[in-house]
């Protein structure tokens, strides 16, 4: 391979160093929040929101009070989001059958696909309230069937966001907080004197927020590792230099360490690339922030051809990838490892983000090489069971039970195959020995 990189992000090392401090910093709020509850919660609030309120749940009249500050407008923009992602959760359940067979005469065998029992959706908030967040957790979990749905976000400016709240109630919810950070997952999986524990975590956040809900897993589940936005553009000359640093750059605003990286065959469109976003960051309201995430987590990436440019991708296993090529069908055919794919130079993914219907909880860090993103699949358990249902099968089944069991040297095993052996067939089996 002759890959050739034109812009690199700060080194790994660095990069790793700042991940060790923010995950030394949520083991320790974890333990403070275990211990202290809601002493510990409200103490968070204040440091970090400034927001103490009587009570961080919301009550109906609360809710509706801030329903009435959503223009119209907003309120229709909202519902057809939410139509739109709604439709593709429906048709995603279909996909989704529960089964049963008869293996053998008499063996039944099946699954069934039972809901989560109560979720906490995260909804981020800071210097961009995610409306769009709301939507794709809670409104996939309730067509999910999810009994139980409890949804926090962080206040802005001392007061609960109007249209996330909405986004929310619309959505389904149940339970509606306004908590944000580490203290709202740690609150919601862990329980407090006041708020109930869940049995899953999902929705994305900032670095602190996904390390809070890795380092949670296993107390509860966890839809994905979704950290810090991540955008790549893969794309050759078929597309020119403002494109692909509009692309790169509309989702480097989401913070400071938002990795964006351009894979490219073409060292003028690389170029191009470069000078379109220096200007760019010149006139984009959100520079402050878009230009220090290119600065530390930006790459540009030069590649001989489409397999290099391909190969690369993959690796790299980047949340957000948009292609644009003269290939785009290929990449779909080839990539294997990403959050989501939007292809062509008419799509985008902000679009994804906000209301093309597709969910936008998506795996970072190289998660996409063993998880999708979220979807309403992930509200799903699919439990197995099984039934026998004749004495001929439970003879047959029980045999070769018996005998797998004594080659592991499982004799307490056996015994429960050799049982029904006996019972159902008839046959003399000695204690502790093998079906013969």
């Amino acid at each position: 391979m002759s890959v050739r990189s034109l812009k690199s992000s700060k080194p790994e090392m660095q990069k790793k160093e700042d991940d060790i401090k923010v995950k030394t910093m949520v083991e320790a709020t974890l333990r403070d929040v275990e211990k202290r509850g809601d002493n510990a919660v409200r103490e968070l609030s204040l440091k970090f929101d400034k927001y103490n309120p009587q009570s961080f749940s919301l009550s109906e009249s609360e809710i509706e009070s801030a329903i009435q500050k959503v223009s119209t407008r907003e309120m229709n923009d909202i519902k057809f989001a939410q139509e739109q992602i709604r439709k593709f959760a429906n048709e995603q359940l279909k996909s989704l059958k529960d089964i049963e067979v008869e293996t053998l005469p008499g063996v039944i065998l099946g699954h069934k696909n039972i809901p989560v029992q109560s979720v906490g959706c995260y909804v981020p908030g800071g210097k961009f309230p995610m409306v769009a967040s709301a939507h794709m957790s809670v409104l996939t979990a309730s067509v999910a069937g999810v009994p139980r749905i409890i949804a926090s976000a962080p206040p802005v400016n001392g007061q609960p966001h109007p249209a996330i709240v909405a986004a929310m109630k619309l959505g389904g919810a149940h339970e509606i907080y306004v908590l944000g950070g580490i203290q709202a997952v740690a609150a919601m999986a862990l329980g407090t004197e006041t708020i109930e524990p869940v049995h899953m975590l999902v929705g994305p956040g900032n670095a602190f927020v996904a390390e809070a809900k890795r380092q949670l897993f296993g107390r509860v589940g966890i839809d994905l590792f979704a950290g810090p936005t991540e955008t790549m553009v893969i794309a050759d000359e078929t597309v020119d230099g403002e494109m692909c640093a509009t692309d790169l750059l509309g989702q480097a605003e989401h913070g400071y360490n938002s990795p964006a990286c351009l894979i490219t065959n073409s060292e003028k469109l690389a170029q191009d690339t470069l000078n379109e976003i220096d200007r760019i960051l010149k006139i984009l309201p959100t520079s402050e922030t878009a230009k220090v995430s290119w600065e530390d987590y930006g790459d540009i990436i030069l590649c001989d051809d489409h397999l290099e440019m391909l190969s690369v991708a993959n690796e790299m296993a980047y949340e957000h990838v948009q292609v644009m090529t003269e290939r785009d069908e290929w990449y779909l055919e080839n990539m294997h490892s990403y959050g989501a794919l939007f292809l062509g130079p008419r799509t985008n993914v902000a679009n994804g983000d906000k209301v093309i219907g597709t969910n936008h909880t998506l795996p970072t860090k190289k998660a996409g090489r063993y998880t999708g993103g979220l979807w309403v699949g992930k509200f799903l358990k699919t439990h197995s069971y099984q039934k026998i249902k004749t004495d001929d099968a439970a003879v047959k089944i029980g045999e070769y039970g018996s005998r797998l069991c004594m080659l592991e040297g499982f004799v307490g095993h056996a015994e429960q195959c050799n049982l029904r052996v006996r019972r159902y067939g008839g046959k003399n089996i000695p204690f502790g020995s093998a079906a013969e």
